[in-house]
């Protein structure tokens, strides 16, 4: 490939087009340009979810059928939290990172991010985390306590193998990258944003970044610093006793600590999801977002919420009664930002002049199948259903729909919207669709028969099971290898695009409305020649053509 005919930020720096390819890797190594950042996140990211996407299928193939067929039952253990830990810490969360890094800055005006050798070092802190976390399999046994890593099954007595050491060290960086990221995204819109716009002139998409990034800085520490401690009692068990009863320590403290950032991880995890399907919403409705300043609180009420029901995780702890009845109801209560923005959505939609592209039908598809996930959450929220369902495949259903069907739909969507202004290419709208499709029938073939399983009574994290459960869990493990098998498509597409995809301009759908959309596709290393101006303008429905700023 001659590296001279990369367009905007994809090349090489300088005008020496004779550029090495190494020399070329070490300019993206060093880059401290929150695209090249941003892209780098997202690759990384994509190696990661292949990896848990492989974590899930041996997992499937063993409850394919009773019995121990295809592995130990020490193996066994070790994949539902390796699997956990792969999509939540190294797939989801970087991959949101990813895309804040390419779009935010430009959708706010800034040149680049607040701090960029910051940014940079905080991807640089993820590839050595992930080595740590997944070389457990080579240098020892991979750790069998699952990703909540609850004492005292973590302790050094129940799990001494060096593979748990190296998971939680692991997870310590990426918790420390996190909040590093956290800090430069707070700054850069803050502090940023381009002469004449105000903080409720911010696309949707940049707020979800900013709830999101509050939520990173309020909870983040508190999991790395649990973490820490676990890790210093496993190390010297004669010395520290933060959680071994036997000391004076607690393990329900781990719980509560853990379940305190773990919690609000779901929003960090939907969140910025939340922003990209109302751009795209408005986009492929060609109506500005309804209830524009409803949705802002609504994120921030989900935010404040979400610190407050992390107890709903601990019904079966021991915890009192009175503490369990005012945990579920703020955990009902949390239904109803959620359900503001659903509403807020279908505003939107309706009456609007709807193009189902690609990107569209992902939002669509996470619209409906996201509801699944919070209406199954609103019965979990039951103390009493809770202590009956609790590690069954019910939770399992649940989990999955809330983040597969939710963040995964979203990170799809946002790609398909996104992939034409970062590459300057336009993908293939039919592989684009038949991906939806796959996903979207196989997604629910794999997940939804699991809430059967779970008020059978199907427990979870279990390698062998009751024949009784068997055509659920053959149902199941037959949709996710076609669920896996649907994402070659998604690859294939990507690969064409970048070869030979069609070249689209600087507003490639039409009717984007914010500051991307103004500039080249893709953009350049320096995105805006000269500073921009955000002139306000009061949009109307079938108004909704030129993005309001000028530079």
């Amino acid at each position: 490939m001659n590296l001279a005919n990369l367009p905007g930020f994809l090349a090489p720096l300088g005008k020496d087009s004779e550029k090495s390819l190494l020399t070329y890797l070490l300019e993206w190594a060093y880059t401290t340009d929150a695209k090249r950042i941003g892209v780098m996140y997202i690759l990384f990211a994509a190696v990661c979810g292949v990896i848990g996407m492989i974590l899930s299928i041996m997992i499937r193939a063993e409850l394919a059928t009773p019995g121990l067929d295809l592995m130990t039952d020490d193996l066994y253990m070790t994949l539902p939290g390796m699997h956990a830990s792969a999509m939540i810490f190294f797939f989801i969360i970087p991959m949101y990172a990813g895309f804040a890094n390419l779009i935010m800055p430009i959708q706010c005006g800034a040149p680049d991010m607040a701090f960029p050798r910051l940014n940079n070092a905080a991807f640089w802190l993820l590839p050595p985390a992930a080595i740590f976390a997944f070389s457990s399999y080579i240098v020892s046994t991979a750790p069998q306590f699952g990703w909540t890593a609850y004492p005292p099954l973590s302790n050094s007595v129940y799990s001494p193998q060096l593979g748990a050491d190296l998971w939680l060290v692991g997870l310590i960086i990426v918790g420390t990258s996190s909040t590093m990221g956290a800090v430069n995204f707070l700054s850069t819109a803050f502090n940023m944003r381009c002469k004449g716009m105000t903080l409720f002139q911010l696309p949707l998409f940049t707020w979800a970044v900013i709830v999101m990034s509050f939520l990173v800085l309020a909870s983040t520490p508190v999991l790395t610093s649990a973490l820490i401690m676990l890790n210093l009692e496993r190390l010297f068990p004669e010395t520290f006793y933060f959680f071994a009863p036997e000391g004076g320590g607690d393990p329900i403290l781990y719980q509560h600590l853990f379940w305190f950032y773990s919690h609000p991880a779901v929003y960090i995890m939907i969140l910025p999801g939340f922003g990209m399907v109302s751009e795209i919403f408005q986009t492929f409705s060609r109506k500005p977002i309804f209830g524009y300043h409803v949705m802002v609180w609504s994120m921030v009420g989900i935010a404040v919420l979400g610190f407050i029901v992390w107890a709903h995780h601990m019904f079966t702890s021991g915890i009192g009664l009175y503490v369990r009845m005012a945990f579920m109801f703020l955990t009902m209560l949390i239904a109803v930002p959620t359900g503001i923005k659903i509403f807020s959505w279908l505003g939107t939609l309706w009456g609007g002049s709807l193009s189902f592209k690609t990107p569209m039908l992902f939002a669509l598809g996470f619209l409906a199948m996201f509801t699944i996930g919070g209406l199954s959450g609103v019965v979990l929220a039951s103390a009493a259903v809770d202590t009956q369902l609790h590690d069954t495949y019910y939770v399992v259903a649940h989990i999955h729909y809330v983040l597969v069907a939710g963040s995964v739909m979203t990170l799809f969507a946002g790609w398909y919207y996104w992939w034409p202004k970062a590459t300057g290419r336009m993908y293939n709208e039919r592989l684009g669709q038949i991906h939806f499709w796959g996903t979207t029938v196989f997604l629910n073939v794999t997940f939804f028969v699991q809430h059967y399983l779970g008020v059978q009574g199907m427990p979870r994290r279990y390698a062998d099971y009751d024949p009784d459960f068997a055509l659920g869990n053959l149902i199941s493990s037959y949709g996710s290898f076609a669920l896996a098998a649907v994402q070659i498509v998604f690859f294939i597409n990507m690969f064409i695009s970048f070869r030979s995809g069609e070249r689209v301009g600087d507003n490639p759908w039409k009717d984007g409305t914010s500051l991307e959309w103004t500039i080249a596709s893709p953009p350049d290393h320096h995105q805006f020649h000269h500073p921009p101006e955000w002139i306000p303008v009061e949009r109307h429905h079938g108004d909704h053509h030129a993005p309001a700023a000028a530079e």
